[in-house]
């Protein structure tokens, strides 16, 4: 089992940076991918970016690559994401996923959920 706990979500206005961190736990976190979803309302969970478990691939949806990046370090068993330049439409409930097999892309077939944090962007 994975818990994940995310943070660092919050208000920022329009152009500002954030940086969200994922808490992992729990048996073998340092040899499971990660990555990170958000999700509006009304909307479909959205695959951001995604990292491979030793941090030597990085995977990135067009929407957000050049401005969002995510790293990860081991040690201590936690993944960031870092995002730049944001934009009234990244507002939304962003979530920390993890997964034992294969890279987090596509939400449904994800194995481990954090809980979430909101992200929002003011004009």
């Amino acid at each position: 089992q994975v818990q994940l706990v995310e943070s660092g979500g919050g208000l920022v206005q329009a152009g500002g940076s954030l940086r969200l961190s994922c808490a992992a736990s729990g048996r073998t976190v340092s040899s499971i991918a990660m990555g990170w979803f958000r999700q509006s309302p009304g909307k479909e969970r959205e695959f951001l970016a995604a990292i491979s478990w030793s941090g030597a691939r990085t995977y990135y949806a067009d929407s957000v690559k050049g401005r969002f990046a995510i790293s990860r370090d081991n040690a201590k068993n936690t993944v960031w994401l870092q995002m730049n330049s944001l934009k009234p439409e990244d507002t939304a409930v962003y979530y920390c996923a993890a997964d034992r097999t294969v890279v987090p892309q596509r939400s449904g077939t994800v194995e481990y959920w954090g809980q979430g944090t909101q992200v929002t962007v003011s004009s």
